[in-house]
């Protein structure tokens, strides 16, 4: 049975233009991927909001898992121009990793309002990609500094539940099952 570790962010000083803020839909998000996880047979190890990345990272470093998941949303610095999008990072010299990244990009382009902004990004500066032992991709699901972004997160917390843990079974090649 293949065995991720979930780390949603543990980030609550990152506010939602909308209200609300990176921790608090990062966690809904990951809420909503448990009953997808059991139905589908992926065992995981989840976080908690009063974790931190290094304590996250710690924590995965001492199982044995299949892979590590960080689970985000993404912002510019203050002064920017507004931007949108989804990217998946995985670390360069991960085949695994990289793989992962790429099937979640894919499969995510299937339901955010702008597939053409989708990617898979490899990245040597993301803690959670460099220094986890698993094979690790830390998505960043759309921007919650753009309105129309958050607002997708916001109203499709189990649409995008749903897609990771399709992306999930077809990265480990076991079959996607929905829960009853």
């Amino acid at each position: 049975m293949p065995s991720i570790y979930l780390s949603p962010s543990t980030q609550e000083f990152n506010p939602y233009i909308i209200g609300g803020n990176e921790e608090y839909y990062m966690n809904l998000i990951a809420d909503a991927m448990e009953p997808y996880l059991y139905a589908t047979g992926i065992e995981f190890t989840r976080n908690t909001p009063q974790m931190t990345a290094a304590s996250s990272i710690a924590q995965s470093n001492m199982g044995n898992y299949d892979l590590h998941l960080a689970l985000h949303s993404n912002a510019v610095a203050p002064g920017s121009p507004t931007r949108r999008g989804s990217e998946v990072y995985y670390y360069p010299t991960s085949v695994w990793g990289r793989r992962a990244a790429e099937i979640i990009a894919n499969n995510l382009k299937l339901i955010y309002p702008l597939p053409d902004m989708v990617r898979a990004v490899p990245t040597t500066s993301i803690g959670e990609v460099r220094r986890t032992k698993a094979p690790a991709v830390l998505i960043e699901f759309a921007y919650h500094d753009n309105y129309a972004d958050a607002t997708w997160i916001r109203d499709n917390i189990n649409a995008i539940a749903e897609n990771v843990v399709i992306s999930l079974a077809d990265y480990f090649g076991i079959p996607f099952r929905v829960p009853q």
